[in-house]
């Protein structure tokens, strides 16, 4: 602003020098000069004003900020191998709810109990035989001065005579006289002079031979006991308890056959006799 009102004072003494009677108070221009290049009519404060609003314009541009550059944006570079921009969001896993094991979808407490009573009766039904699985010709021998301590398992047959401190599973013959403290599943089980403490669970038949003592349940299609039995004894085919036979659990089974001197304490049921016991008093 300072350059330009320098310059509109310059200029205003220029105007005055050339026109008469505007210039200094002690200098007179001689009466013979004449100026060519203005006409007597102008109007200088006219001309002025004018001057003075250009200048106003020009300052006022000056004045003014100029606006700053906008940073280009660098636009984004498409590479024929470059990762593609979609997001990707992996499904969330949905848990299947669990289903309703209530009675007959309802959650009252007395049916409830009822469907529990039901699924009781079909267990006791129907028993948990170990599946039959083809054996291999092994046979695995725990001799009478070894103690095994963990789980065994073989796809063969197996004799022990020494002492098994876990479950023991085998695909053929399972034969004690020895003793094994937990649960048992094969094909066949045969206990002779043994002590065996857990369940006895074998898809075939179950001998329990004299002085031998097996306290749990057992599990099998048939099944001969002449030694003592601790334990609820569940058998689809039939069963004999023989004259030194000790049984203190209840026996189920197709058919049973009890000699004379057997000593049983618990309920006999033929819970899978072809017989329906219910039609014949109908």
């Amino acid at each position: 602003m300072g350059f330009f009102k320098e310059f509109k004072d310059d200029l205003a003494e220029a105007a005055d020098e050339l026109i008469p009677g505007g210039g200094r108070d002690d200098e007179e221009l001689p009466s013979d000069i004449s100026v060519g290049s203005l006409d007597s009519s102008i109007d200088v404060s006219s001309e002025l004003s004018k001057l003075d609003g250009l200048l106003e314009q020009v300052a006022k541009k000056v004045d003014e900020p100029e606006p700053e550059p906008v940073a280009d944006i660098p636009q984004k570079e498409s590479f024929s191998n470059s990762f593609s921009t979609e997001t990707h969001v992996d499904p969330v896993p949905v848990t299947p709810a669990a289903p309703d094991r209530s009675f007959f979808g309802r959650t009252d407490k007395k049916e409830k109990k009822m469907a529990d009573s039901i699924d009781e009766i079909v267990r006791n039904v129907t028993p948990q035989v170990a599946p039959s699985m083809p054996a291999s010709d092994e046979n695995a021998i725990i001799t009478s001065g070894m103690t095994i301590t963990g789980d065994l398992d073989s796809t063969g047959s197996i004799e022990v005579s020494g002492t098994i401190n876990g479950n023991v599973h085998c695909n053929g013959k399972l034969t004690v006289t020895g003793s094994i403290n937990g649960n048992s599943t094969s094909s066949e089980f045969f206990a002779d002079s043994a002590r065996v403490t857990g369940e006895v669970n074998t898809s075939g038949t179950v001998k329990i031979g004299v002085g031998s003592v097996v306290i749990g349940n057992i599990t099998a299609a048939s099944a001969v006991i002449a030694g003592a039995v601790k334990g609820d004894i569940d058998v689809q085919g039939p069963v004999v308890v023989d004259t030194s036979a000790v049984v203190m659990g209840n026996i189920k089974s197709r058919s049973v056959q009890i000699n004379n001197g057997a000593v049983i304490e618990g309920f006999c049921s033929q819970a899978y006799a072809d017989v329906d016991v219910s039609n014949v008093f109908a």
